[in-house]
């Protein structure tokens, strides 16, 4: 059995987790939350009466128990890096909540402290689990789009006018504990997942903005566009936003020689290299599902690795080229991520 404390449960993921920490309790015995710890008691209190652990009064009292193997961090992002260094010195596996940091600079040295520490990472990009995008990142590696040129990816919703924001996450919409809006918090979930699908990086980026459209949240954004060059040559265009009426198409890849998109949860893909892709009716020829991101973690930290994690330097990556669109939406300029070298 693996045991595991929480530091920080502000994220609007955290009930969700919270439920499946609690089933995999039940159900496999193999993990059991020992400790709960939130700079907000009361929220402290309630998931740990959920999961039947105690509360730590002092987040410290978590990194000195040498019976917590791995810590989950879904705080406000302004606190990853307090809880993340603490806990990576003192060898905890760690799940960290996406964005690992405010920017590139919090980000890379976090991925330092967990890369040294050698202690298993892992971050929410649950996107990767998805079988559209696990095929289409197989065929773009077998060649079927010959050279990827373009891809668009969105992720929008209506959050903002459904009142997600309103109480218990209010500070997803505020700049200085979360780092980002709108743009940032489900545009980063596509950046990874086109970085991941082409494995290339980032070379330049920019952005266009916009806030206040809901009126609740000053001018933190709440929807944005942006637009990055990859350094195999491929143009990526990302959009998040809080503000959507409706969101039915969501990833457009375009190749030389292939071509898919993905509507309304369906794939439309053609290349003349794959028998049967011609584009008109959905494709379902497609590989099972991963595990949800926080599953993967729990399975990695009980020996029953199940695919690759995040890395962090991937996470640390993610969080560089999101600040460059921030930068570039600021100065209406291209900005280069922050990428600073690091040992092999």
């Amino acid at each position: 059995m693996t045991t595991i404390a929480i530091a920080g449960c502000a994220h609007i993921h955290m009930p969700n987790f919270a439920k499946k920490l609690a089933e995999r309790a039940q159900a496999r015995g193999d993990v059991r939350v020992a400790r709960v710890w939130d700079p907000d008691a009361g929220r402290a209190r309630n998931y740990a009466g959920q999961l039947g652990a105690a509360v730590a009064d002092d987040v410290a009292d978590v990194w000195k128990d040498q019976q917590i193997e791995a810590v989950v961090i879904c705080s406000e992002t302004s606190l990853h890096e307090a809880l993340v260094m603490p806990a990576a010195a003192n060898g905890k596996h760690l799940f960290v909540e996406k964005p690992l940091g405010m920017g590139a600079t919090d980000a890379w040295r976090m991925a330092r402290a967990i890369e040294k520490a050698g202690v298993i990472f892992q971050t929410g990009y649950f996107q990767r689990s998805v079988p559209i995008h696990l095929f289409l990142r197989d065929e773009i590696r077998k060649g079927s789009f010959g050279r990827v040129t373009r891809l668009r990816a969105s992720m929008c919703h209506a959050g903002s006018f459904n009142g997600w924001f309103d109480t218990d996450y209010r500070w997803m919409a505020d700049l200085e504990a979360a780092g980002c809006g709108a743009f940032g918090d489900l545009g980063t979930h596509m950046l990874d997942l086109m970085m991941w699908m082409l494995n290339d990086e980032v070379e330049m980026a920019t952005a266009a903005l916009a806030g206040a459209v809901s009126g609740k949240f000053g001018d933190c954004d709440e929807y944005g566009e942006g637009l990055v060059r990859f350094a195999g040559g491929a143009i990526g265009n990302l959009a998040g936003s809080w503000v959507d009426f409706a969101h039915p198409v969501s990833l457009i890849v375009t190749g030389t020689e292939g071509h898919a998109y993905v509507a309304n949860r369906e794939l439309f893909f053609r290349s003349d290299k794959v028998p049967g892709a011609d584009g008109k009716t959905p494709w379902k020829a497609l590989p099972e599902a991963w595990p949800h991101a926080f599953d993967l973690f729990l399975d990695a930290v009980t020996n029953q690795p199940h695919a690759p994690l995040v890395t962090p330097r991937e996470a640390a990556t993610r969080s560089a080229v999101m600040e460059a669109l921030y930068k570039g939406a600021a100065t209406g300029k291209w900005m280069k991520p922050k990428m600073p070298r690091l040992a092999k």
